[in-house]
């Protein structure tokens, strides 16, 4: 390896350790932003949820800073094949980050909604055991990438299906309460847009998984994702698009 090289080389090691660097601050926004929202929903606390809404710009401007050094590096640095792999997987992983956001962004809206209306008995509970497990599956996914672990990156890409089948169950819960009362519609309806937005939440923490298996392996996962979800045939894209 010339001198040259050996700079070019170590020039892109600095560059990357810096957006990397970015993408974990970016991770740990997004994880505070599932927790703090869910809390709100259950506690009814307003103030939590404006201030989840307000931080969402932070990770949009994390995003936009990711991206932009992304092609920077890209341009001037002309990676190989291997390390070209690598700043592209960082620009999906900041894509689903931002994503993740912005539907903590919406659980907060729909939380300042429903602080206005009657509670609906055991719901906010069991949203918050949701979200929580969705920000974990975030956070090991986020290791997974830091430390190039394809094994757990495997286990939070079979996780999904656990945060799928406590949707389901949510999904079940507020028909019933629908069904036996009609005053509980509104309150359900907007509860079941939450729930969804979580569920979308742990596919993207999957997505985030599946690109660590790219990178330690060069290859996408063969086999098709487990998915527990049974509704999607009534719901159908309920939650996409609400940002």
């Amino acid at each position: 390896m010339t001198i040259e090289t050996t700079h070019i080389a170590a020039a892109f090691d600095r560059d990357l350790e810096a957006i990397q660097a970015m993408i974990m601050k970016m991770g740990g926004l997004v994880e505070s932003a599932i927790l703090d929202a869910s809390r709100a929903l259950e506690t009814r606390d307003e103030e939590l949820a404006d201030r989840v809404r307000a931080n969402d710009k932070l990770i949009d401007a994390l995003d936009q800073q990711v991206t932009e050094e992304a092609a920077r590096v890209i341009a001037l640095r002309a990676p190989t094949a291997s390390d070209l792999r690598t700043v592209l997987s960082v620009m999906k992983i900041s894509a689903s980050l931002e994503r993740v956001g912005d539907y903590a962004k919406n659980l907060a809206k729909r939380s300042t909604v429903l602080s206005q209306m009657p509670a609906i008995e055991g719901a906010g509970g069991a949203i918050r055991r949701m979200a929580k497990e969705v920000e974990l599956m975030l956070k090991d996914a986020l290791d997974a990438y830091i430390q190039r672990d394809q094994e757990l990156a495997a286990d939070v890409r079979l996780r999904d299906q656990d945060v799928d089948q406590m949707y389901n169950a949510l999904f079940r819960e507020f028909l019933t309460h629908m069904m036996e009362d009609p005053r509980n519609i509104t309150a359900c309806m907007h509860l079941h847009f939450i729930a969804k937005n979580i569920e979308r939440m742990g596919d993207h923490a999957t997505t985030i998984a599946e690109q660590v298996i790219y990178l330690v392996t060069g290859k996408m996962p063969e086999e098709a994702r487990p998915k527990g979800d049974r509704t999607s045939y009534a719901t159908g894209a309920a939650g996409e698009g609400q940002a």
